[in-house]
C-alpha cells in the first residue's frame, strides 16, 4: 500500500514522503517554483542556466565528475529539468542512503561555486541552436505557439532564452537568481520507494535545517490576450511541416481539468484515438499525432501537433478542426468514453509501480498546491460524464482561442489556405 506524508520543517522547507514498500529502489527529488517566467525580461534563460550551473562543482565536490561519482556511489544517476514554473533535480537512489543523496543536493542548491561560466554558456547555446534555422529564427513550435498565446509575457519566451540573452549572462545574475528564488519555503524535498516516512524526516531535517531565506518574488500575472484566432508561418528547409494547433485552456486548479485530461485523450491519446484514426489510418496523412497540456497558475493551454507533407498541409488542419468542432458539439458516445475512462484508470492504477511518478505526484503536486492521490484522481475519472467533456471542448476550442503555427517548407498558396480554414473555423464558433 502507498502511503505519502508530507512536514514543513521551521524553515518553511515542505518534505514529503511517499512510502512505497513493494519497490526496491527509491527516487529523491528537490522541485523548486522557479523556471522561465520568473528570469528578468533581459535574461529570459536564466532559470535554465542556472540548473546547469550547479552540475559544475561545489563545495564539497568540485566539480561535476565528482558530483557524478558521488551519487553513482549510491546507486544514482543525476538529472534536472527546467520549465516555465518549476526546477527539478532528481535522481533514483539505494534506498538505504537517502540522507548521503539529501547532502549531495544540499552542496548543489546551498554551496555551488558557479564556476565554469563561459563553458556552460557554449553548451546552452548549442542547446538553443537545435530550435532555430538557417536564417536564426524560432522553428520550434511549442515556442512560437507561447508566444501567440501570452503576447510580451515571460511564458511567452523560450525557457532556454535567446542567443542573446543567454551571451548576457552573468554570474551575478546567476547568483542573484539563486539568492531570490532557492529558498525553503519556495522547495520541496520528496523521496519516494521503499522508505520510512520518519527516516526521510529526520534525514531532512539534519541536511537542510540550516538552509534560510526570506520571502520568494511574485511571478508577473498574465493580462494582456488576443481576442482572436491567430496564425505564424516559419520557413524552414524541412521535408515535412510542422502543425501545432494551441488553444488557450485554463489554470492547474481549474475544476474542469479531469475533463480536459480525458477531452485529450479522446482527441489524442494512443492508436484508437480520434485524431489518430482519421489523420493516420483513415488519410494516410500523418505518421502521429499527439496532443499535451500546459497548466500554470492563472493559464494554460491544450495543443495538438503533427507533420504532414506540404501538400496535405491544408487537410490536415481542414479535418483537425472539423473534428475539434465535432468533439465540442456532439456527445461523446458511451462506449468509447467508457473506453477512455478505464484506461485513464489503469494509467493511474500503473504508476504505483514507479517511484518517480509518485514523487511527481506527490513532490510536485506539493510544490503547486494541487495535490491528488491516485484514488481520489480515479474518483474524478469515474464521475466525469460526456457532458463534462463537451463544455470543456466547447470552452477550450473557442475561435479566439485557437493559435496556429507552421513550420516547414510551405508556399504562398498553403499559407493563403490555411488563413481561410481558420477564418471558417471562427466563424462557425
Amino acid at each position: 500500500m502507498i502511503r505519502s506524508f508530507t512536514h514543513t520543517m521551521l524553515n518553511n522547507l515542505r518534505v514529503v514522503c511517499v512510502e512505497m514498500p513493494h519497490l526496491h529502489a527509491a527516487e529523491l527529488a528537490v522541485y523548486l517554483k522557479v523556471g522561465g517566467r520568473n528570469d528578468p525580461p533581459a535574461k529570459a534563460g536564466l532559470s535554465h542556466f542556472l540548473e546547469h550551473m550547479l552540475f559544475r562543482g561545489t563545495e564539497d565536490f568540485g566539480s561535476s565528475l565528482k558530483i557524478e561519482n558521488a551519487f553513482e556511489a549510491i546507486g544514482g544517476a543525476p538529472n534536472a529539468a527546467t520549465d516555465a514554473e518549476s526546477t527539478c533535480y532528481y535522481s533514483r537512489i539505494h534506498p538505504d542512503h537517502v540522507r548521503r543523496g539529501m547532502e549531495i543536493f544540499a552542496s548543489m542548491l546551498l554551496r555551488p561555486t558557479l564556476a565554469g561560466i563561459e563553458i556552460e554558456k557554449r553548451i546552452i547555446t548549442e542547446e538553443a541552436r537545435e530550435d532555430l534555422n538557417e536564417q536564426g529564427e524560432e522553428i520550434d513550435p511549442d515556442t512560437i505557439a507561447s508566444r501567440l498565446l501570452w503576447p510580451r509575457h515571460p511564458l511567452g519566451r523560450p525557457t532556454i532564452g535567446t542567443l542573446d540573452s543567454i551571451a548576457g549572462i552573468t554570474r551575478e545574475d546567476l547568483a542573484s537568481h539563486l539568492r531570490g528564488f532557492y529558498l525553503p519555503g519556495n522547495s520541496v524535498v520528496v523521496v519516494s520507494g521503499p522508505v520510512r516516512s520518519h527516516e526521510v524526516f529526520s534525514a531532512a531535517e539534519e541536511v537542510f535545517g540550516g538552509w534560510l531565506g526570506g520571502a520568494v518574488p511574485l511571478a508577473r500575472p498574465v493580462i494582456k490576450r488576443y481576442t482572436s484566432a491567430r496564425t505564424c508561418f516559419v520557413h524552414d528547409s524541412d521535408s515535412q511541416m510542422n502543425l501545432q494547433l494551441a488553444f488557450l485552456g485554463m489554470p492547474r486548479a481549474d475544476v474542469r481539468f479531469t475533463p480536459l485530461r480525458m477531452l485529450r485523450r479522446l482527441l489524442a491519446g494512443g492508436a484508437s484515438s480520434r485524431l489518430y484514426l482519421k489523420l493516420r489510418e483513415e488519410l494516410g496523412i500523418v505518421y502521429s499525432v499527439e496532443a499535451a497540456i500546459g497548466a500554470y497558475d492563472e493559464t494554460g493551454c491544450l495543443a495538438v501537433d503533427l507533420s504532414t507533407a506540404p501538400q496535405t498541409l491544408a487537410q490536415a488542419v481542414e479535418v483537425t478542426l472539423q473534428e475539434l468542432e465535432i468533439i465540442a458539439m456532439q456527445a461523446v458516445p458511451e462506449a468509447e468514453l467508457e473506453r477512455v475512462r478505464q484506461s485513464y484508470i489503469f494509467d493511474l492504477e500503473f504508476s504505483r509501480d514507479s517511484a518517480y511518478e509518485m514523487g511527481g505526484r506527490y513532490g510536485w503536486g506539493e510544490l503547486m498546491r494541487v495535490v491528488r492521490s491516485i484514488e481520489e484522481e480515479q474518483q474524478a475519472v469515474r464521475n466525469t460524464t460526456g457532458s463534462d467533456i463537451r463544455e470543456t471542448a466547447r470552452a477550450v476550442f473557442a475561435a479566439e482561442n485557437l493559435r496556429l503555427v507552421a513550420v516547414g517548407p510551405w508556399k504562398k498558396g498553403m499559407k493563403k489556405r490555411v488563413r481561410e480554414l481558420v477564418a471558417g473555423y471562427a466563424a462557425g464558433c
